[in-house]
């Protein structure tokens, strides 16, 4: 069972990154960063971006959740050829954890050490303030609906999210 996410949002070690040093552990769940039309996503004149307020870490499985959340909606909503987006991080970080005993009179038995190495146990990608998370490309008349669409999967990563204009102010429905 995996532990909350809160326990791996925080920045404060190196990024670990090497597979040299730690063979195994589990692949990234993500392996599809860029979906919709994308052979002419050059016609879509607004562009959509979710970006973070905070340094954090985005887990495998947190990408994976808003890419199938995202993706089911403007298909459903749009159909395939009118929206593409892509997912920016890529998780290289590997998360570890050391595990520990659990249950009553656990902690008789077991006191752990400080900074232990521990097993990987997953991937995450490390982002930081104002980094681009998510970025969708859209025609005007949908621009309500992607924006409504963003607002939905940013309960889905540990820290807040804000969702920013690139291009295309301009075609921005009043």
């Amino acid at each position: 069972m995996k532990r909350p996410a809160y326990c791996y949002t925080r920045l404060d070690r190196p990024p670990y990154t090497r597979k040299e040093y730690a063979r195994g552990g589990p692949e990234p769940k993500i392996r599809i960063f860029e979906l919709g039309n994308k052979a002419q996503k050059d016609r879509f004149p607004i562009t959509l971006a979710l970006r973070t307020t905070e340094d954090c870490h985005i887990t495998s499985n947190a990408l994976e959740a808003a890419r199938i959340h995202l993706n089911r909606r403007l298909t459903r909503k749009l159909g395939r050829d009118n929206y593409y987006f892509k997912i920016h991080p890529y998780p290289h970080h590997r998360l570890r954890e050391n595990k520990m005993l659990t249950g009553a009179g656990a902690d008789r038995l077991q006191q752990g050490m400080k900074k232990a190495f521990g097993k990987i146990i997953g991937r995450a990608a490390r982002v930081h303030k104002d980094d681009i998370i998510i970025s969708v490309k859209c025609l005007p008349e949908h621009y309500r609906y992607v924006r409504e669409s963003l607002k939905v999967i940013k309960h889905k990563f540990p820290r807040k999210s804000y969702i920013d204009v690139l291009e295309g102010e301009e075609f921005i429905p009043k």
